[in-house]
């Protein structure tokens, strides 16, 4: 996060609570802090997190700004490169996934999503978290007013990763991953362990339609991930989302075998 943005949000918490006729103890009341953490959250010497900012906007009626800004900030925090496809995503009509080695970022359970990133252990616990907060954020647009409609095709192996230290965790996936694939606007295909070799094995891309009709692709690598609109490789990334779709099993057969993995699970 940037420091300016950190500073903006402290000065917003401390006019909204001045303005509220509030002194530092009150406001630690309503909001179930200590006086002496929110002064400290207000000069910064304590970090702030997202059910703090929440609880506050909730007793300042502040209509969500805090937790607005803290989303501005961690968006200023992704890497530069990501920040074109944050863009197009958050204004797609349709996005098309395709994910073989991991559920894709829109549908993860909190606990999946940070036991995902703390596989890369050059990480911080409060990097973890602000990452873990980023990605569940960017599932709001599928909830929003007029979502997006998502297709999303996983390979079933991603299904079947056995480790029992995420054995409720994957429980719980699962179950989400059924409970998403149930809404109107979200379709997942499941590609079955009996396809085999398949074209999609060669990587995970998201193809994105915004509201003028352009498409955007996005491809991943484990350093970095690469936006494109040329037509050279959107007709490519066309033709490998239409190769893998069609391996994949259709809307009503990829949730029942969602169900079954889920019992297998239990």
């Amino acid at each position: 996060m940037e420091e300016s943005t950190a500073d903006l949000i402290r000065a917003q918490l401390r006019r909204l609570r001045t303005a509220a006729g509030l002194s530092q103890e009150e406001f630690g009341k309503l909001v179930h802090y200590s006086p002496s953490m929110v002064s400290a959250v207000e000069t910064g010497s304590r970090p702030y997190d997202r059910p703090f900012l929440a609880r506050a906007d909730e007793v300042l009626r502040s209509g969500g700004l805090l937790v607005a800004l803290l989303r501005i900030a961690e968006r200023e925090a992704q890497p530069s490169w990501f920040l074109p496809w944050l863009d197009a995503e958050r204004l797609a009509r349709q996005l098309r996934v395709f994910q073989p080695t991991l559920i894709p970022g829109l549908l993860q359970t909190e606990g999946y999503a940070r036991a995902v990133i703390r596989c890369d252990d050059l990480l911080s616990d409060d990097e973890v978290e602000r990452r873990v907060a980023a990605r569940l954020d960017r599932q709001a647009i599928l909830t929003q007013p007029d979502p997006p409609q998502l297709i999303a095709v996983i390979d079933e192996a991603v299904l079947h990763r056995r480790d029992e230290r995420f054995h409720a965790l994957m429980i719980h996936q699962v179950e989400h991953l059924i409970a998403c694939a149930e809404r109107p606007n979200v379709s997942i295909h499941v590609i079955p362990l009996s396809v085999g070799l398949h074209v999609g094995l060669f990587g995970a891309f998201v193809l994105a339609r915004g509201v003028d009709g352009g498409w955007v692709a996005s491809t991943e690598t484990q350093l970095t991930a690469t936006s494109t609109d040329g037509e050279a490789d959107l007709a490519t990334l066309s033709a490998r989302w239409e190769t893998v779709r069609n391996e994949a099993l259709p809307r009503q057969q990829s949730i029942e075998l969602l169900r079954e993995v889920a019992k297998s699970w239990n």
